[in-house]
């Protein structure tokens, strides 16, 4: 919660696994509550294009009910992620163009900029366990990391969640600065259907941040070095 004291804001915090209270105080706060698609004035309704809950369906050529109408973005439904909106873009011009194109893929990866940094790509495995797949987890802090020591940033880990009996990928979630930047690995693990193995033998340069992700993925196999 959060309260007004003359031209400050002062901010209160549950810290810890027992939710002692913890105050800051603040120049402002900036509150995001969630966001909804911005369909409002376009017309939709004239041209007769169904929209449902401010959400436009459409298929996976990211057409609308209407012939020669497209939806991407926002509009197209979530996750409300500009890397997502882009790649529907490329779909319609490619459709439009005469190409076959359509929007197909396994995984759209998600960033929070905080500090420390978030990414994350692919499902959790709680998502994975409530959909019937047995699960195994390997976890990697950045306290071992050679590059994190280096960098004097050592506050993360890279996780990897894989099908226990497959050794499929299912999802790759890294905390700590320079998460972003490793997420796109993950991306294309699950993209391309890789089984543990592939990150486990693929040789990572040292001392580099991905390396989380290679001994997250050996520590899911038992092999954690």
């Amino acid at each position: 919660s959060w309260v007004e004291k003359g031209d400050r804001a002062v901010v209160t915090l549950e810290v810890g696994d027992k939710g002692e209270a913890a105050t800051i105080d603040a120049d402002k706060v900036l509150v995001a509550v969630g966001r909804r698609p911005n369909y409002e004035g376009l017309g939709l309704e004239a041209l007769g294009v169904r929209v449902e809950r401010g959400f436009v369906p459409v298929d996976r050529c990211m057409r609308t009910n209407v012939g020669g109408i497209y939806a991407i973005g926002d509009l197209a439904g979530q996750p409300m992620l500009a890397h997502k909106a882009s790649r529907e873009a490329e779909v319609v011009a490619e459709v439009i163009a005469g190409h076959r194109a359509e929007m197909d893929v396994r995984c759209i990866p998600a960033v929070i900029f905080s500090d420390p940094e978030i990414a994350t790509a692919g499902i959790t495995a709680d998502e994975a366990q409530k959909a019937g797949r047995q699960v195994k987890i390997g976890k990697f802090p950045f306290a071992a990391l050679g590059r994190a020591i280096a960098n004097a940033d050592t506050d993360g880990f890279g996780k990897v969640v894989i099908d226990a009996a497959t050794k499929e990928v299912l999802g790759i979630h890294v905390v700590g600065n320079g998460a972003p930047d490793m997420i796109a690995e993950a991306a294309l693990a699950i993209e391309m259907g890789a089984l543990a193995d592939d990150l486990s033998l693929t040789i990572h340069a040292h001392p580099t941040l991905p390396e989380a992700i290679m001994e997250a993925a050996k520590a899911s196999l038992g092999e954690a070095i």
